[in-house]
């Protein structure tokens, strides 16, 4: 790794150790990404360290090693360009900007859920409790459609409100718990940064293996994960993070460019 540069060289190193490490404490039933995973700031399970320790974490092999080849790829030829102190600086200005996107959009999600629970407990029927599920947990077990199907059939039973409420409050505390890892914000504000620095650079595509401007792939891909977003709100993977990485990243160089051409 001599020919890469330092901060990336040590970026990667240090979310390997850290997916080692993860792994090595599973054989001792310890989970480090309830450690340092970025918990929604309402659940119990939040500490102020995994604002930042979250984008060292990651949840596989193939999770580490796209992020990592990504930022090995664009990051060593940011870092020859700018420096390693203006790189390192950006690195995590974009890390941390999205996870702050992320967390908003999950507070928008969370506050819609409250509300529902909340409403459920005023006036508690199985519609309400049927409609919540759908939304929150598409993919139930059986037993609780189960659940539900026996409630229509005895819609004033007070046991079944109570089940209701219990199973709603259950979905709402499971999805504030829910971790999320990966340097991808950060990784997504190198990409942008390169294609914004060197927007007339071929990239060659995997599938399908064609010739690209680094510029239109930008585009393509902010395109596509905003879709994403929008479509698939529920899905594991944090899209609006890596939006907030390219609208950060993008914010900052533009600020950048206007106050000094020599900030190393």
């Amino acid at each position: 790794m001599n020919a890469i540069p330092p901060v990336v060289k040590n970026l990667i190193i240090i979310n390997v150790l850290l997916l080692l490490a993860t792994w090595a404490m599973q054989s001792q039933g310890i989970d480090l990404v309830q450690y340092l995973g970025m918990h929604y700031p309402g659940s119990d399970k939040f500490m102020m360290h995994q604002i930042v320790t979250h984008m060292f974490m990651h949840g596989g092999l193939a999770h580490l090693f796209f992020n990592m080849f990504a930022l090995w790829m664009f990051g060593r030829v940011l870092e020859s360009v700018w420096g390693s102190r203006r790189f390192l600086i950006y690195y995590f200005v974009t890390g941390l900007g999205a996870v702050a996107l992320h967390m908003f959009v999950n507070h928008l999600e969370i506050s819609s859920i409250q509300n529902a629970v909340e409403a459920f407990r005023n006036t508690p029927s199985p519609e309400l409790l049927d409609q919540f599920v759908n939304k929150n947990l598409p993919n139930a077990a059986p037993r609780v459609r189960d659940f539900i199907n026996a409630w229509y059939d005895n819609p004033t039973s007070a046991a079944h409100a109570a089940e209701g409420l219990s199973l709603m409050e259950r979905i709402l505390q499971m999805k504030m718990d829910i971790p999320t890892v990966g340097a991808s914000g950060a990784v997504f504000g190198v990409l942008l940064a390169f294609g914004v620095l060197f927007p007339n650079t071929q990239l060659m595509l995997l599938f399908p293996p064609i010739p690209i401007k680094a510029k239109y792939f930008v585009i393509a891909y902010g395109l596509i994960e905003l879709y994403l977003g929008f479509t698939r709100p529920g899905s594991n993977v944090a899209h609006f993070a890596h939006l907030g990485g390219m609208l950060f990243g993008y914010l900052l160089i533009k600020y950048w460019n206007k106050t000094t051409k020599h900030f190393y």
